[in-house]
């Protein structure tokens, strides 16, 4: 009888720890409070959606199962078509996600792409954007000889491609519909400069709302909805001149930069960038050591600058 107690012993004592068994087993990890919002990517100039196949691993690792689009639209050379009709086949690419996605999508948007994205934030009424990250992009316009430039418009220089882009002509051209030429960039050759980039501007002059439409108003308004501006740029970057562009800073008329809090469209509020900063949504991510076109490749970058805004 005791060697018949002393077998039974141990599943006599199972049955009385069973009650605490979930106690003594070690715990699950938590499970990610909800499932990721979608992410919408687009590319820069003479890009197409190869380019980041890096920044897509990126996100996979770290943010596994969201969806990530990135639009394969006017890609390579299709890139040089006006802003406002990239705008319009973005917005029809865009509009699908943005409906399957209730909670909410993140956009990131690369160097010309930031400029597509900045617009389809202020046309789209109901755009559902949390986090818009400009990567790289010259937000308040490029005035700097580059590669491409000379690619395309072999016999201009900086001083005097306004000729060029200030044109019916030149408009029908991307980079040009966001050239930025300091006030005293053409001092020597036209008395009226200071209305050469409101006048022949038709695009960055427009959703800068530094020029008087008639939707500014209802544009400011959905800009607005955003619920954060993530801005990225460096000063080795060696394609965004000024560099400071990247952040909303830009020449005065002697090309000395002034920061965002010191233009005229923070100052008077044009399209919301005040208020954006008054209520905390407006992230600033300088960093050097990076190139034009390695933003989107390189991991310290994503994981300090990027990530962090994809919950």
């Amino acid at each position: 009888m005791p060697g018949l107690w002393r077998q039974r012993l141990p599943s006599a004592w199972a049955l009385l720890l069973l009650p605490f068994l979930p106690l003594l087993m070690p715990a699950a990890p938590a499970a990610h409070r909800g499932s990721y919002k979608p992410v919408i990517v687009v590319h820069g100039l003479f890009d197409s959606s190869y380019s980041f196949r890096h920044l897509l691993d990126y996100i996979n690792e770290t943010h596994p199962g969201t969806v990530v689009t990135v639009l394969d639209l006017f890609d390579g050379r299709e890139s040089l078509r006006p802003l406002w009709e990239q705008v319009q086949g973005f917005r029809e690419a865009v509009v699908p996600i943005m409906e399957k996605a209730p909670e909410g999508v993140h956009l990131i948007c690369y160097s010309q792409g930031g400029l597509v994205c900045r617009a389809l934030l202020s046309v789209m009424d109901n755009h559902n954007v949390d986090s818009f990250i400009s990567l790289s992009s010259p937000q308040m316009g490029q005035y700097g000889d580059t590669d491409y430039l000379k690619w395309l418009f072999p016999t201009s220089m900086r001083s005097n491609l306004y000729r060029v882009c200030y044109s019916p002509w030149g408009q029908e051209f991307s980079i040009c519909n966001y050239w930025h030429a300091p006030a005293n960039c053409c001092l020597h050759s036209d008395p009226h400069h200071d209305d050469l980039y409101l006048n022949a501007s038709s695009f960055l002059a427009l959703i800068n709302g530094e020029r008087d439409h008639p939707n500014a108003t209802a544009w400011r308004k959905n800009f607005l909805r955003v619920g954060r501006l993530v801005l990225i740029g460096g000063p080795d970057d060696g394609v965004i001149t000024p560099w400071q562009s990247s952040f909303f800073g830009f020449y005065d008329a002697n090309e000395t930069v002034l920061e965002m809090e010191e233009q005229p469209v923070y100052l008077r509020d044009s399209f919301g960038l005040k208020t954006l900063l008054a209520r905390g949504a407006i992230v600033r991510c300088p960093m050097a050591g990076i190139s034009h076109t390695t933003w989107h490749s390189n991991r310290t970058l994503y994981d300090t600058c990027i990530e962090p805004w994809l919950s």
